[in-house]
């Protein structure tokens, strides 16, 4: 229902940005079509890698590995999947929902996803040019420390 909502205000603004300006609406759409294009060859093989994993390994076998009686070694397992792959948020938190009706934990999913999305393994070559190696390492290891935080905090207000 909220879904469609969205989807006939998200209808109603560009018409009427059509019918003020047709010709910067057309360029907006352009534009983004573009930025779709460009996303679109991440995203088929983000979901492809999802959808192979999701096969490969049972709701059991997550559920040993991140699932709520794996405690602090799931989340050590989160955490460091999380730390080192780069996969954009809009792919993240559907992810992130099927790892939890796949049997994994909240806790485990709140690491993974804060680590996901602070700590960057795969990027600190670039932060190490512009930020220098002190400044990527604080925020690396800041960022890894208070993802266990926000998993904690998760699991008691949800556990």
């Amino acid at each position: 229902m909220f879904t469609g909502i969205l989807y006939l205000l998200a209808a109603g603004l560009l018409l009427l940005s059509f019918l003020k300006d047709r010709r910067k609406t057309a360029t907006a759409l352009k534009k983004a079509w573009k930025s779709f294009e460009n996303i679109l060859p991440q995203l088929l093989s983000i979901l492809i890698i999802i959808g192979i994993m999701l096969a490969i390994l049972s709701p059991q076998t997550i559920s040993g590995l991140i699932g709520a009686q794996s405690g602090w070694a799931g989340m050590v397992i989160a955490s460091i999947i999380g730390s080192i792959t780069l996969i954009p948020g809009f792919v993240a938190f559907p992810l992130a929902s099927a790892l939890l009706q796949s049997g994994a934990g909240f806790m485990q999913i709140a690491v993974f996803i804060s680590t996901l999305m602070m700590v960057g393994i795969v990027t600190v070559p670039v932060e190490i040019r512009y930020f220098g190696k002190k400044a990527t390492a604080v925020r690396n290891i800041l960022a890894f420390a208070f993802s266990y935080v926000v998993a904690i905090a998760i699991g008691v207000v949800l556990g």
